[in-house]
């Protein structure tokens, strides 16, 4: 079973970087991506951004792109988002997740982390 770590939510004012990390353990598929989710109080879970098994492929929301930055370690089983210029908008809690590679496809975000709270202050 997988299990995925978060670290590095916390409070932050607006125009201000935070840095979030998770790592994977527990018996990870050989080729996997990994994303970045956040729900905002009384909204619905949404992507943020995802890196391939590799790191060489990063979408992102709109709402974030040229903001964020997700990267990963991939020796290391590890993911961060790098977020800069914070707005009270982000604030949510983040979830990290998990989804296998198999020959051309992913398969659905089968894994997940218990989320870390981001909060903004404006």
């Amino acid at each position: 079973q997988v299990q995925l770590v978060e670290s590095g939510g916390g409070l932050v004012q607006a125009g201000g970087s935070l840095k979030l990390s998770c790592a994977a353990s527990g018996g990870t598929p050989r080729l996997y991506g990994m994303g970045w989710f956040r729900q905002a109080p009384g909204k619905e879970r949404e992507f943020v951004a995802s890196i391939s098994w590799n790191g060489g492929v990063a979408y992102y929301a709109e709402s974030v792109k040229g903001r964020f930055t997700i990267s990963r370690d991939s020796a290391k089983n590890a993911v961060a988002l790098q977020m800069n210029s914070l707005e009270t908008e982000d604030t949510a809690i983040y979830y990290c997740a998990l989804r296998e590679l198999f020959r051309y496809t992913y398969g659905d975000w089968s894994s997940w982390g218990q989320g870390t709270q981001v909060t903004v202050s404006s």
